[in-house]
């Protein structure tokens, strides 16, 4: 497995019955959905969050902006990325009808909308 953490551009349609991740363009290369294998949702580190720092007790860093929360309950209703999720697509494609498919896994950042190439299994 080779991790990647690249901008790609993807296109939908129909895969096996199913709306999804058709096509995408990675290194300036299309490359053809032939199949899902699986999909899921995760969400966000949100363990890593300054709202979720202030409940274990830390104080927020000098750069932080605004005034600091009354209450750690009220720090975590402000934390905007909090419920950040990302879609991801593990996918067979290939780069035209004659090479063989590999592998992929597309993620699709629900907040900015952005796509990422994530892995290629091998």
């Amino acid at each position: 497995m080779r991790c990647y953490d690249e901008p790609i551009e993807v296109r939908h349609g129909l895969v096996a019955g199913q709306e999804a991740p058709h096509q995408f363009v990675w290194r300036d290369r299309l490359w053809l959905v032939t199949d899902v294998q699986t999909r899921w949702v995760e969400s966000g580190a949100w363990w890593e969050g300054p709202a979720a720092r202030e409940l274990r007790g830390e104080s927020r860093t000098a750069d932080a902006t605004g005034p600091p929360a009354t209450t750690p309950w009220t720090a975590l209703a402000e934390e905007p990325d909090l419920l950040a999720e990302k879609e991801v697509w593990r996918v067979l494609a290939a780069p035209g009808a004659s090479s063989q498919p590999g592998v992929y896994e597309l993620a699709h950042a629900a907040g900015t909308g952005e796509w990422r190439l994530r892995r290629v299994v091998d």
